[in-house]
């Protein structure tokens, strides 16, 4: 999971959501959806099920290290 923070920024940034409202969506504060994208936090399994479903994505390509978005 290397790559989940690049992966997480990209994907909020081509659905148009701010930190703040990416958190608000999934139910964390700005500071924890930063702390994601830097690489200084890991989700949990029931918030990669929330992102997976907000950006209509497979979980498994938000964990694995291979950088191909959608």
């Amino acid at each position: 999971m290397k790559r989940f923070g690049e992966k997480l920024r990209m994907l909020r940034k081509k659905h148009g959501l701010s930190q703040s409202a990416l958190g608000q969506e999934i139910g964390v504060s700005q500071v924890h959806v930063a702390k994601l994208e830097l690489g200084q936090k890991t989700p949990n399994v029931a918030m990669l099920l929330k992102l997976s479903e907000l950006f209509d994505v497979l979980a498994d390509m938000l964990i694995k290290d291979y950088l191909e978005l959608p």
